[in-house]
């Protein structure tokens, strides 16, 4: 249980490394853009990124 848990912290690691070592100017607008919301917004975006993560995974247990 605690390796599986460790490999989805790595590979959450290897995945946010990404944008900013391809793309960092692009990524730095984002994360200043992000910032600038109000905290509902930024809830919002927050809650989306689970609610989309909690589908991949599921879409990918059927598999």
């Amino acid at each position: 249980m605690w390796e599986d848990l460790f490999r989805a912290l790595a590979l959450v690691l290897v995945i946010e490394g990404l944008l900013p070592f391809a793309a960092p100017s692009r990524w730095r607008e984002t994360m200043l853009r992000l910032a600038s919301l109000d905290d509902r917004q930024l809830r919002f975006v927050g809650v989306s990124a689970i609610v989309g993560g909690l589908i991949i995974l599921q879409l990918v247990r059927l598999l």
